[in-house]
């Protein structure tokens, strides 16, 4: 196989990978979620695991959500944010969050001055939405 043959066959590769990860991301996903990688979780055909990055900067809002399964996020960047009625609160750097299976979280305002970044893992049922906004 000639050299350029072979590099027109890799970037093939990458561009439909590209095109997967952005079918993926559907109009009920966030729009601060870049997505990294997703793959089936072994032994559990219905199921699958999801990277991602997410950042969330000062005045953006994290909308109240649910999942169909378990969220698991490391904190990158923390940043002070804000229920509805309440007094501001930190989510410091290095923080882990854990979020079951069905239970609303999120909900908050972003009003520190640096931007909420999180690495998160969502294992997940697999052809849901990611993201149940408003329940």
């Amino acid at each position: 196989m000639s050299r350029l043959a072979v590099v027109i066959a890799l970037l093939a590769v990458f561009g439909a990978g590209v095109a997967t990860g952005l079918v993926a991301q559907t109009y009920s996903d966030s729009p601060q979620r870049v997505e990294q990688k997703r793959v089936d979780l072994s032994g559990a055909p219905n199921m699958e695991v999801i990277a991602s990055v997410s950042e969330y900067k000062s005045g953006e809002v994290m909308e109240a959500h649910t999942h169909h399964g378990v969220e698991v996020a490391y904190v990158l960047q923390g940043s002070s944010v804000t229920l509805p009625g309440k007094d501001p609160m930190n989510i410091v750097t290095g923080a882990t969050v854990m979020n079951l299976r069905d239970i609303k979280h999120g909900g908050f305002k972003i009003t520190g001055e640096t931007s909420l970044k999180l690495f998160t893992v969502h294992i997940v049922d697999k052809g849901q939405p990611l993201y149940d906004k408003g329940q």
